[in-house]
């Protein structure tokens, strides 16, 4: 239980105390009527004695009593009605509420921290005013009047006629039996008569003759004059005199805790009332027959107008809250006590001290005496006789019986004089003067009495007050008998069918337990008596039980959650709404956050009805707004009322203040951190062959690497736009700003472009959410050129400045995510904030649940049947990044600002789109085809410099720039070859037209890195509105598969912008590629060493074509038509085994072998630029040359060759030279390089839709080296499936470099002349000697020692054979020195014996360069065996 002011040992004396009677004459009640007080209410703030009181016991002894307390009421002659006492009670409680500035008590219990009232006055009060209201019974005298105060003035005529007559009166309500109402302790009842005197206006002379007059006819201890009223009502005002009343009286704290009196009801009420609560109000009332109106009625009876018992909690408080108020206004502004002065109040407080002194006590002790004489003398004959009689008859001692055998005997009654209630009379009278040792006897002894004739009404009174009497008793000689009181309480409730008297019961056995901290015990008997005849009541036990388990040596919090809970709903069932409001905030501290998420929302949906019954709105909205943003696990029928019930509460909160601030809303949820912003307008759709540049949509979802590419390229082509050098002030552009992206500057907006925010939302709920009427929140402030202009507009700002789109409905279904795309449309410069959204919270009609927004027809068209809506507001606030840079920000936890929704709104910037006409999706590798490329600035700005830029620049051209560039219109042929082309009459068979052209022509460099290429606009300025449409020749990717090729357009404005420099447009192409040719070749030393013109260096050139395609395009069959060489050193010189039909056709999986003499170009004098241009060579197969120095051809050429370049320098370490060692191995390295390219022209004729295309390609191989075959693309690798595991770790040995013996044996080149076959007589002469010329040449650009060594090297007995006889006469070895390119012949001679075929290439050539000490040998090995027939002439 709660604490309480009072500790028991004070609570139980006080509610059980001396009761006397006030009878006063119409006179005397009208002298303190003007004190605006009766006389009841007069006495009592001084109704407890201020000193310490003696009396004797039976046994002559002495007892103290402190702080004697007595309780004065007017007589009333009709019990209180049970109704009226609900009604009183009901209105205590709710006048009884916790003071606005307490501070709760912290109590910590595991991980739990609970702020929970430590006191509950009203449950005190509740308790005070419930023992006071206990209607008088015949089975107990503690609340029966001990004595009667009769009451005239000395401003009557006749006063003792007076006192007569009142004296009459109380014999008559007492002896009467019409008046079984009230009750009287003995018939012998003590009258004391009371003399009021009005000191102002009274006679004081005649006033003591009176009194002296009392005194001889009723003793001097039996009477009192009090003199009251020193003051003049008109005085009352001039000084201000205390008033001890306004604490006795009750306070009201339904409407505000003011004081209100005069009316029907005067029932008073506080944690410190000290007196009877019963109190008469008999103003108007007349004597009739001598006996006041006010007695014949309680006062308790407070609406006589149709009061039934039933409902006496819940449905009247209303009522009777609504009748106090309006009997407070009437009444306000009264003083009580105005007419007495501080000697007033003194004279009051002796008098009832000689009242209590000289007449009750001696009363009192002298009825303890007669009692206790009258049961020696009865007990000792009557009882002895009677357990004599049973013992004869019954032979032993009689068992009791059980409770539930009993019940046919609680209606048993006593005749008054029984000496079984002469015994509980006794205690009774002990008990009310503090003599608790002789009570508790006396009850003992009446308790075995009652149970013995099975009067259990008798009993279980005294059971009740046996218990407390010997928990009371001075030094505690015996415990509590805390089973007395559950033997009373169950005897009570389940026998006598009497609550309020085991209510009686549980309160003060509840009060007893705590005091010793039984609070478990406490607890069980205060929910045993919880029931549904009364919430009220039901409801205050339920609480102290939840505070029992609270206070707990251990806190059993989640127990005492539980109750408070009960506690609530019985409150609020009882009509007390604040206290079960209270009831359940408290238990939610309790169930908040633990994942009880069904008792959450019981919780907070009872916190919402009853604060919104208070009116408490905020409070109401707070708790609906809690049911809706926890993940509910409700059923769709109970979230749709929950969203009702808070959409009406919402409504009325508005209906207060509405022009106020818009409310937040709860839902749907907002992801913040999902916000995307675009810049810029929606992509427009393709329309038939022209189709928009894909550039950037809130569609394409976020990729990284993606990402990473466009930003590289944007850097790229900046950097190229600046000479080289990307500007400090460069910011990557970000038209779509996410949570991936960087938003740490402030983005850059252009004037009257869209600005597109998508906000994430989700419904949690099991019902679909309507939005109506969303828009975005912001605010602007407008700025001109120099500075600003005006305030900040809000979102009802003029939409001159910023156009917002509003969406008419949205709808979320059930538990759905979907996001909303709004739009605002800025006309001015200046800085926005994007604040958050707006709309209409509302459900639809129903509250169907829709599966896709196609089921519901009309969606966003206004149709559905919306529900129940509230207008607010929800903020977009979105946490930037966590820092994570300096010491400072790792070691704590701060963010970044994100600042996607705070856009600077620039000026006017062109605007590029680009579409493209007849651009392919599908494309053989290598195949070339023509589009077109459509350029249209659709803003009111030139642009300028634009310029295109790829990762796979390969791919696509403009043409040459010294290309004519006529484009024809998109519609013409298909078969028109994208190629240019010129007829010839062949001059002589497979010979090569030569032509040069230079990389620069084409817009390539070196291929050192990607290139930015200028878009050919005429005059390089695109006007506003203007359009160009400009001619592209794309190429298929040399791999197989689905290609992204990604575009970035680079534009600037011709006026130059500060904030924005350029705009960049993206463009990605998705190309699939499918196989179609594989091509590779390989370059081999021609063994002439001289060509036509006499110049050392042919070479032969092997190509081989494989068609691979498998008729995935439905291509029928490939034609060769030409094969053009390009490098700057060699050229194709003509076609070695061309067919007679001059016709290469390829079908599928078929190959064709090509061989071409390669001769050095010619070199012209004087040709500074000769280094940097190529030569090309056509071979051509028809009669039709392309020629491959022109665009296409030439382009696709220049790009494939920067690009491979830029392969393989990403492949090679760049390693300096470091040594002279490695120096030499370059040049030998160099002497078998060629670097010839050849580029192999087709055409392929494909069938689709019935209908023969032709199709046309090229293929590039690069032969970088001598006898190294190079092929068209890299072959892909395929990983072995397993590796060897390796335990051991390789040592890093340096090699030094050595060329390779493929590389030493290019460096010198031999050739044998001789004669194929000699005709020798070798019957004449057996020698037979040939003369053999051997030529050696050298390849490299450096001098070169070369030792020719004759000798056989014999290495088998097979190789013997194989040369047979033969020798080499002469010298056998030579030593040379060859300058650069030098070509040298040795006149050799060889010797046969007989006849055969001879191989000559015997010879072994060792080399190495002259001025290296290292020397670098090997044999030089022929290409092919050199023989020579020997015939016998």
């Amino acid at each position: 239980m709660a604490q309480c002011v009072q500790s028991v040992q004070e609570l139980i004396p006080d509610s059980f105390v001396p009761c006397v009677a006030a009878l006063c004459s119409d006179e005397a009640e009208r002298l303190t009527r003007l004190n605006h007080l009766s006389f009841a209410e007069l006495l009592k703030p001084f109704s407890r004695l201020t000193s310490e009181v003696h009396m004797r016991d039976p046994n002559n002894q002495l007892h103290i009593i402190k702080n004697l307390k007595i309780a004065v009421s007017n007589i009333v002659t009709q019990p209180p009605q049970p109704g009226a006492i609900g009604k009183l009670l009901n209105d205590v409680v709710s006048g009884s509420q916790p003071a606005e500035g307490l501070v709760a008590n912290v109590i910590t219990a595991g991980d739990y921290d609970l702020n929970i009232s430590a006191t509950t006055p009203w449950f005190e009060s509740y308790r005070e005013t419930f023992l006071q209201s206990m209607p008088a019974s015949d089975h107990e005298f503690l609340n029966h009047y001990l004595a009667c105060m009769l009451v005239a003035s000395s401003a009557e005529a006749e006063p003792m006629e007076q006192f007569s007559k009142l004296s009459q009166e109380q014999h008559r309500i007492q002896h009467n039996s019409d008046y079984s109402y009230p009750k009287w302790f003995i018939p012998n009842t003590l009258k004391y008569y009371v003399l009021l005197h009005d000191v102002t206006s009274g006679d004081e002379q005649r006033a003591e003759s009176i009194y002296e007059e009392m005194k001889q006819k009723y003793g001097t201890q039996g009477c009192y004059l009090l003199k009251i009223n020193s003051r003049a009502p008109n005085r009352a005002s001039d000084e201000q005199i205390p008033d001890p009343w306004s604490q006795y009286l009750q306070k009201n704290s339904i409407q505000n805790q003011e004081s209100y009196e005069d009316g029907p009801c005067t029932m008073t009420s506080s944690k410190n009332s000290d007196s009877n609560l019963l109190s008469l109000d008999g103003l108007d009332n007349e004597v009739k027959d001598g006996l006041p109106d006010n007695c014949r009625v309680h006062p308790l009876q407070i609406d006589q107008c149709g009061d039934t018992p039933h409902n006496t909690d819940g449905s009247d408080h209303a009522k009777s809250a609504s009748s106090v108020h309006e009997t407070k206004k009437a009444s306000t502004g009264l003083i009580r006590g105005a007419c007495l002065t501080l000697t007033d109040h003194d004279r009051i407080r002796q008098f009832i001290q000689e009242f209590t002194f000289r007449g009750l006590l001696p009363h009192v002790e002298k009825t303890i005496r007669q009692l206790n004489d009258q049961l020696i003398s009865r007990k000792g004959l009557s009882r002895s006789l009677f357990s004599a009689t049973k013992k004869w008859f019954s032979g032993s001692k009689v068992p009791e019986k059980s409770i539930s055998e009993l019940k046919s005997t609680s209606g048993l009654l006593y005749p008054p004089e029984a000496p079984e209630l002469q015994i509980r009379k006794m205690a009774d009278l002990c008990f009310l003067v503090q003599h608790y040792d002789l009570a508790y006897s006396c009850y003992h002894t009446a308790k075995k009495d009652f149970l013995n004739d099975q009067a259990m009404l008798y009993a279980a009174g005294a059971l009740e007050m046996a218990a407390v009497s010997a928990f009371l008793q001075p030094g505690a000689p015996r415990p509590y008998p805390a089973h007395y009181m559950d033997t009373a309480i169950q005897t009570y409730r389940d026998i006598c069918k009497n609550m309020v008297l085991a209510e009686r019961c549980v309160l003060l056995s509840a009060e007893i337990l705590k005091s010793q901290s039984k609070y478990a015990e406490a607890a069980a008997l205060l929910i045993r008596l919880t029931s549904e005849d009364s919430d009220l009541r039901s409801a205050l036990l339920l609480e102290q039980a939840a505070h029992c388990f609270i206070n707990m040596k251990n806190p059993m919090v989640r127990k005492y959650a539980f109750h408070m809970i009960l506690a609530g709903h019985r409150f609020s069932k009882a009509g007390q709404k604040k206290h079960a409001l209270r009831c359940y905030c408290q238990a939610m501290q309790v169930y908040k956050g633990k994942g009880w998420s069904l008792a959450e929302d019981h919780i907070n949906f009872t916190i919402g009805r009853q604060s919104y019954t208070l009116r408490q709105l905020d409070n109401a909205v707070s708790a609906f707004r809690h049911i809706l943003i926890n993940e509910s696990k409700q059923s769709a029928a109970q979230q749709g009322a929950f969203l009702r019930e808070y959409l009406y509460v919402y409504k009325n909160v508005n209906q207060l203040s509405p022009d106020g601030p818009l409310p937040q809303l709860p839902l749907p949820y907002i992801n913040s951190s999902a916000t995307r912003v675009f810049f810029g307008h929606d992509r427009r759709p393709a329309d038939g062959e022209k189709q928009a540049a894909t550039h950037v949509s809130l569609d394409q979802e976020y990729d990284a690497e993606s990402s990473q590419q466009w930003r590289e390229l944007e850097e790229h082509v900046v950097a190229v736009a600046n000479k080289g050098v990307i500007p400090s002030s460069f910011y990557p552009t970000q038209y779509c700003l996410n949570s991936y992206s960087d938003n740490s500057r402030f983005p850059l907006a252009v004037v009257e472009e869209p600005i597109t925010v998508e906000v994430a939302f989700r419904n949690p709920l099991k019902v679909p959410l309507l939005l109506s009427d969303l828009s975005l929140l912001w605010k602007f402030q407008p700025k001109d050129t120099s500075g600003k202009d005006t305030e900040k507009e809000r979102v009802t700002g003029e939409p001159e400045m910023i156009g917002t789109e509003v969406i008419s409905e949205f709808l979320i279904n059930s538990e759905e995510s979907k996001v909303a795309r709004l739009k605002l449309f800025p006309h001015h410069i200046g800085e926005l904030h994007i604040l958050g959204v707006v709309y209409n919270l509302g459900t639809i009609q129903g509250s169907v649940t829709v599966d896709g927004i196609g089921a519901l027809p009309g969606c966003h068209t206004g149709k559905h049947s919306l529900g129940m809506s509230v207008r607010g507001r929800q903020d977009l606030e979105i946490q930037g990044p966590r820092l994570n840079n300096t010491k400072e920000e790792k070691t704590s936890v701060k963010y970044g600002p994100d600042r996607r929704l705070d856009p600077i709104v620039t000026e006017e910037m062109p605007l590029l789109e680009v579409f493209f006409i007849h651009f392919p999706t599908g494309l053989l590798c290598g195949e070339i085809r023509k589009a077109y490329v459509e350029f249209v600035n659709v803003s009111q700005c030139p642009l300028t410099a634009l310029k295109v830029v790829s990762k796979r620049p390969e791919f696509f051209t403009f043409g040459g720039n010294t290309a004519a560039l006529t484009p024809l219109s998109p519609s013409t042929s298909e078969n028109c070859s994208a190629y240019k082309t010129v007829v010839t009459a062949s001059p002589s068979l497979g010979t090569a037209f030569v032509s040069t052209a230079s990389s620069v022509d084409f817009g390539t460099g070196t291929g050192q890195q990607l290139e930015a290429i200028p878009v050919p606009l005429p005059d390089s300025v695109l006007l506003p509105g203007a359009s160009v449409q400009l001619p592209m020749w794309l190429r298929g990717p040399d791999e197989e598969g689905v290609h992204e090729i990604n575009f970035l357009f680079y534009y600037e404005s011709v006026k130059k912008q500060p904030k924005k420099r350029h705009r960049i447009l993206r463009h990605t192409a998705v190309i699939c590629t499918s196989r179609s040719l594989n091509v590779r070749a390989t370059v081999c030393r021609s063994n002439s060493l001289e060509d036509e013109e006499g110049r050392g260096g042919n070479m032969l050139v092997f190509v081989d074509v494989e068609n691979t395609n498998t008729s995935e395009a439905g291509v029928k069959e490939f034609h060769m038509v030409q094969v053009s060489s390009s490098s700057k050193h060699w050229q194709l010189h003509r076609s070695v085994n061309i067919s007679e039909n001059r016709d290469a056709k390829l079908a599928s999986r078929e190959k064709g072998k090509f061989c071409f003499k390669a001769v050095r170009c010619k070199q012209k004098e004087g040709d500074k630029q000769s280094s940097e241009k190529y030569t090309f060579a056509d071979i051509i197969f028809g009669n039709e040359q392309i020629i491959s120095s022109a665009s296409p051809c030439a382009d696709f050429f220049y790009r494939s060759l920067s690009s491979e370049l830029r392969r393989t320098q990403d492949q090679l370490p760049a390693y300096p030279e470091k040594n002279a060692s490695e120096g030499a191995v370059r040049l030998i390295e160099k002497c078998s390089e060629v670097d010839l390219s050849i580029v192999v022209l087709w055409k392929a004729y494909v069938v689709e839709d019935n209908k023969q295309l032709i199709l046309e390609g090229q293929h590039h191989v690069v032969v970088r080296t001598v006898g190294k075959e190079a092929c068209s693309h890299s072959q892909k690798q395929e990983p072995p499936e397993m590796e060897l595991l390796k335990f051991f770790r390789p040592e890093n040995t340096t090699v030094s470099a050595r060329p390779s013996v493929e590389q030493l044996s290019n460096l010198i080149k031999t050739s044998l002349h001789y004669p194929e076959s000699f005709h020798h007589p070798f019957h004449q002469k057996s020698l037979c000697l040939v003369p053999v010329t051997l030529l050696l040449s050298n390849c490299s650009k450096a001098e070169v020692d070369v030792i020719v060594d004759l000798r056989h090297k014999t290495t088998s007995p097979e190789a013997l054979e194989t040369h047979g006889s033969f020798t080499w006469l002469g010298q056998t070895q030579y030593k040379l020195q060859l300058k650069s390119q030098e070509t040298h012949s040795l006149q050799l001679k060889a010797c046969f014996v007989h006849t055969g075929v001879y191989n000559l290439g015997t010879p072994r050539v060792f080399a190495k360069l002259s001025d290296q000490v290292t020397v670098f040998e090997t044999s030089q090995q022929n290409s092919m065996p050199a023989l020579i027939i020997i015939n016998n002439a």
